[in-house]
């Protein structure tokens, strides 16, 4: 590969016609191969900014389980997180999520 001599980015081959070019794909400056170079374009990949991107139908939880009452429908189970949210000089708080019914609580140490 080549390195563009007005940007320095890298020159990428591209097939005109009958014969191979250089193209600075930042400033679309052109250069001819020189002799006896060789390139091989194998395939072209082209991506769109905005290619789709996969959704997995449901919710996926991540969260660790805990064995936790619920204070809204009384199911046992419930997924659980600490953030800080007051002071760094004070403990964390407990975040629980419902596995059944997705009610949020805390509990503050």
């Amino acid at each position: 590969m080549k390195l563009c001599e007005k940007c320095g980015s890298l020159m990428a081959p591209v097939k005109k016609k009958n014969t191979v070019v250089l193209v600075c794909n930042k400033c679309g400056k052109k250069v001819a191969l020189e002799k006896g170079t060789e390139f091989k374009l194998k395939e072209k990949m082209t991506h769109e900014p905005f290619d789709a991107i996969p959704v997995v139908d449901g919710s996926v939880e991540t969260l660790p389980v805990t064995d936790a009452e619920c204070p809204e429908c009384g199911h046992n189970k419930a997924g659980w997180w600490t953030q800080q949210t007051r002071s760094s000089d004070e403990p964390e708080t407990r975040f629980y999520r419902c596995l059944k019914c997705r009610k949020t609580w805390r509990e503050y140490s």
